[in-house]
């Protein structure tokens, strides 16, 4: 199917007069950046932090995070796939839910997880997977510190880091930036659940 600028401009002006150009292309200022992700965020063009505190081991965070997939979420890769496809960027497939074990994170450099790849991971501390296309590097992680106050909580910083590689990165970007957030912050909410006060594990895949 060959796609012309014409198309292109029609269909972002229909998701535009849909969302709001102000949602849609609003501005954010980044929050913190944890030090060792500083490398990684080096030319980043979008950054953005979320947090959330939680009893959690940093395995335990990361299998209830990638298995968060409510049906809301899958049905968002559908939409996605039309527009990637059109851009005519690589288009993964709809993944499949996971319910992951702790023990099932890959923490090896150059292991796969999903469609990322582990670029840096120290147990406990810091994981970071990254997924490259020739439109974009689109890089996710999760740095754990001790919270406030001491006791077994833990302050999860869940971050993403966008790397534009050509004029369709940021269209596609731009495009889904507003469900972007909502896919994360629902991603973060329910890993800081991943631990109940009984030292349970619930079924991170609901919400």
């Amino acid at each position: 199917m060959r796609v012309t600028t014409g198309t292109l401009l029609m269909l972002v002006g229909g998701i535009h007069s849909a969302i709001g150009l102000g949602v849609l292309f609003q501005s954010r200022t980044p929050s913190p950046l944890p030090e060792v992700l500083r490398p990684f965020a080096e030319g980043a063009d979008h950054v953005d932090v979320k947090t959330v505190e939680s009893e959690a081991t940093l395995r335990e965070f990361l299998a209830a995070l990638l298995s968060y997939q409510p049906a809301w979420i899958t049905a968002l890769y559908g939409v996605r796939g039309v527009f990637v496809r059109l851009l005519g960027m690589r288009q993964h497939g709809v993944p499949r839910p996971q319910h992951l074990r702790p023990e099932d994170i890959p923490m090896a450099p150059g292991s796969a997880a999903s469609f990322f790849t582990v670029r840096h991971a120290e147990d406990e501390h810091v994981w970071v997977v990254a997924a490259t296309d020739k439109h974009l590097e689109a890089t996710l992680a999760v740095v754990a510190e001790p919270a406030p106050g001491g006791g077994a909580r833990r302050r999860f910083h869940v971050v993403t880091l966008v790397h534009y590689r050509s004029w369709a990165g940021p269209v596609y970007f731009n495009v889904i930036r507003p469900f972007h957030h909502l896919v994360v912050g629902g991603m973060a909410r329910t890993a800081a659940k991943a631990v109940t006060a009984q030292g349970r594990r619930p079924d991170a895949g609901r919400d």
